[in-house]
């Protein structure tokens, strides 16, 4: 398998839909060996996650990690706090941006890049509801536009 080939595992396409997303960071993720195979097998879910910093480290809540089959005694909570690997400046500079109003952290995608497991984090801005009203009436037309040209092309 190539060095930097890429896997998906998870992906929280609602935090695309509640936030604008203005940076992503790519960070490491501390975890145990029945929890690596589970990944593997693609047992994740990040939809109800989120990330604090806290005293300078970085921690995912509520990341769904399904116990590993043949994992017996060696399984971990599959909701356990699981601490994010990042280097110090990224994590100041993180910090930094969080203590403006409205800016939140919120996982984006788990994936394998190579034999890592990776965590993609975004920091976004909370949309208010007129936003995604307008994302939703974009999305409805791109749609009709897609369909007549469609139409018209047959």
């Amino acid at each position: 398998m190539a060095k930097d080939s890429i896997k998906m595992i998870a992906n929280n396409k609602k935090a695309r839909f509640d936030y604008f997303i203005e940076d992503t960071y790519e960070a490491g993720i501390s975890l145990h060996g029945t929890e690596v195979k589970s990944l593997r097998m693609g047992k994740c879910s990040i939809k109800e996650a989120f990330i604090r910093i806290e005293n300078g480290e970085v921690y995912v809540y509520g990341m769904h990690i399904s116990p590993y089959e043949k994992g017996n005694i060696f399984n971990k909570d599959p909701l356990r706090v699981k601490k994010l690997l990042l280097h110090k400046y990224e994590i100041n500079k993180i910090a930094g941006k969080l203590q403006q109003q409205g800016y939140t952290l919120v996982p984006l995608t788990v994936y394998l890049k190579g034999s890592l497991v990776k965590v993609e984090i975004g920091l976004g801005r909370g949309k208010k509801l007129y936003d995604k009203r307008q994302d939703i009436a974009k999305k409805d037309q791109r749609r009709e536009a897609e369909k007549e040209f469609k139409i018209r092309n047959l």
